[in-house]
């Protein structure tokens, strides 16, 4: 999805690289971190997208702040699959993952100082 905004193109490959990782755990069996992680890794893009069609600039900080949120969780089980000798490594993910983190931040304070102002 190439749509010019550079978070909603961030989370979206996101997505997708996390429901090839998530695949690729279910095929090793390893089910419950999977779906957390497919679960977490999603929901960060389609809160996103959400935040497009938020109803002031308040719900729009909202709605990213749950984006964070998720992220931070995303963070937890990419961490335990790269700790567990038994996981298979991810450290794209974890790169992707840090790259939006640093979009996100920057605009929840910019935002946030827009409302301010």
């Amino acid at each position: 999805m190439k749509n010019g905004n550079v978070v909603m193109d961030l989370t979206f490959n996101f997505s997708l690289a996390i429901i090839k990782y998530a695949e690729k755990l279910e095929e090793q069996k390893k089910y419950v971190i999977a779906r957390q992680l497919l679960k977490s890794g999603t929901c960060i893009g389609a809160n996103v997208f959400e935040a497009q069609s938020s109803e002031g600039k308040a719900d729009f900080i909202h709605k990213l702040k749950i984006v964070d949120k998720e992220a931070h969780e995303s963070e937890y089980w990419l961490s335990l699959c790269n700790l567990s000798d038994s996981y298979p490594t991810n450290n794209d993910l974890r790169s992707q993952k840090n790259s939006i983190k640093k979009v996100l931040s920057k605009i929840i304070s910019s935002s946030k100082r827009n409302t301010h102002s």
